[in-house]
């Protein structure tokens, strides 16, 4: 029995079976044990995990698999040429994945956005979670409101080179609020948008150092200067002959709307006190 137990462990694919089991095994346990102590640091320093584990992840596996294909070689060598006439037909029928491997290489060297950025790929629109050689994942993000629905979305990678990857990480914590005011042509308002501005300057004053270095970040990353902190207002009329003030902030995302309601606040007090003095001034040259 020993003899025969013996001769049976020499076969070499039978080696090379259990090697590749325990080798996935062990490579299953360690990647699991690396990732707690990733994720345990992470918390502890308050930084995000989420890139690092999933460089983890893809290092281990593409290692686990170059190291499976160098043991089964000669095995792998000789069925590819027994199956060298179904070549065609096998190529077609893994087409797609081939694809979503070619943009994963695309997402690699070209690295359109990174893990925690927020993007849209095709019609979803979300913060990247997770990569891999077939798909994106991303948890989707209502854009209108900047909050998270609660929705997983799973992008094959192949979108990736036949779609438009639009990176709208520049749009997570800032963003660029535009809203416009109007008012009938019965005063002057330049002086009320000097007004408006000099309080706009006073509402942004907490969050404008914050604002210049997130500013800066971002240009730094798309390597060019596009956006001013500053608030701007412009004046123009429109085709029923109004007054109409443009506001542009660059705000956070969660005191947007506060700021547009201070701002209109101001505005329609600015707009009454002007009334009133023009209305004094009109009894006065009547009496």
């Amino acid at each position: 029995m020993l003899e025969e137990y013996f001769q049976y462990m020499e076969n070499s694919n039978l080696q090379k079976t259990i090697i590749t089991v325990c080798l996935v095994l062990l490579i299953g346990m360690a990647k699991s044990i690396i990732q707690r102590i990733v994720v345990n640091r992470a918390k502890k320093k308050q930084r995000t995990y989420r890139s690092r584990v999933n460089r983890v992840n893809n290092s281990v596996n593409i290692a686990l698999v170059i190291f499976i294909l160098a043991l089964w070689s000669s095995e792998i060598q000789e069925f590819a040429l027994s199956i060298a006439a179904f070549m065609f037909a096998i190529v077609f029928a893994t087409k797609e994945y081939i694809q979503c491997f070619i943009g994963y290489l695309y997402y690699v060297s070209a690295r359109p956005f990174r893990i925690g950025d927020w993007i849209q790929l095709q019609d979803g629109v979300g913060e990247v979670i997770a990569t891999d050689w077939a798909k994106v994942t991303i948890l989707e993000v209502d854009l209108p409101s900047n909050s998270y629905t609660g929705k997983h979305l799973f992008i094959p990678n192949n979108q990736m080179v036949l779609k438009t990857v639009k990176n709208l990480n520049f749009l997570r914590r800032y963003c660029m609020t535009e809203f416009t005011l109007t008012c009938e042509p019965k005063t002057n308002v330049f002086p009320i948008v000097q007004k408006l501005k000099e309080n706009a300057l006073g509402y942004c004053a907490d969050f404008a150092d914050v604002a210049e270095r997130y500013k800066s970040l971002i240009e730094k990353r798309m390597d060019v200067e596009f956006i001013s902190i500053e608030p701007g207002f412009q004046v123009h009329t429109n085709r029923f002959a109004n007054i109409c003030i443009a506001v542009n902030l660059f705000c956070p995302v969660e005191e947007n709307i506060s700021l547009q309601q201070k701002i209109t606040q101001d505005f329609f007090n600015l707009l009454l006190a002007e009334d009133k003095i023009f209305e004094n001034r009109a009894k006065s040259y009547s009496e």
